[in-house]
């Protein structure tokens, strides 16, 4: 975008993700207002603060992660209905996700997000879709919008899997990348945590599974489809 582009157009935006790193990273990439268009005003870590903020600033569009502590994005998203609901300044959400997963992103849409994007996705790229749903558009990186798409053609609710939902959601990311071949330390780096908090991850979902290692784990997710 040029500056000149940038500069017919602005959109304040808050970050919502529970790892400063990333945040600091998304600010550095899409903050230069004068070039990008896009004024970060508030960043948050968890639910409640990512509702304090929000409250506080109003902003036009707010990036947000699905797996945050105490609750998701999905509480965020049910704590903000009143703001995204004003007919004249509505907040509008566009989920930034490491998830590729059906589950988070239905979730989050039925929730009320505009948008679900994931974090491979280029700074331009997330420039661009913050602009797209601050003007009501839906946006979605390529593939997911299928997921909606059948969810919402179907009048059958998702059948509930109880042994799935004994797992936290970090549990069930770390589960789905373990059955997709990922070593600890690639979960590490892609998660943004510590191998060791991988590991006590896996023995907490082979505990709660009943499951003896990675490999029964990994057949137990591909017949559940969650690869």
């Amino acid at each position: 975008m040029t500056d000149e582009a940038a500069q017919t157009r602005r959109v304040r935006v808050v970050l919502v993700d529970d790892h400063r790193m990333f945040r600091t990273g998304v600010q550095a990439e899409i903050g230069r207002t004068e070039e990008t268009g896009v004024e970060v005003v508030g960043e948050a870590a968890d639910v409640d603060q990512a509702v304090t903020v929000i409250t506080a600033t109003r902003p036009e569009v707010v990036l947000l992660d699905v797996h945050l502590p105490g609750g998701g994005g999905v509480e965020v998203l049910r704590r903000s209905a009143q703001m995204m609901s004003d007919a004249e300044n509505p907040v509008r959400f566009l989920a930034l996700s490491v998830s590729d997963a059906a589950e988070d992103v239905i979730g989050v849409i039925r929730g009320g997000a505009r948008g679900y994007v994931t974090k491979t996705i280029t700074g331009t790229d997330l420039v661009d879709s913050i602009f797209r749903v601050q003007e009501g558009d839906a946006v979605f990186s390529p593939r997911l919008a299928g997921f909606v798409l059948d969810a919402f053609a179907s009048t059958d609710a998702p059948p509930v899997d109880e042994d799935l939902d004994r797992l936290t959601q970090r549990e069930r990311e770390v589960l789905r990348l373990i059955a997709r071949g990922y070593a600890y330390k690639e979960i590490a780096k892609q998660l943004f945590i510590s191998v060791k908090t991988v590991e006590s991850h896996v023995s907490a979902v082979l505990r709660k599974l009943q499951l003896s290692n990675r490999h029964e784990l990994t057949r137990w997710a591909t017949a559940r489809r969650l690869v």
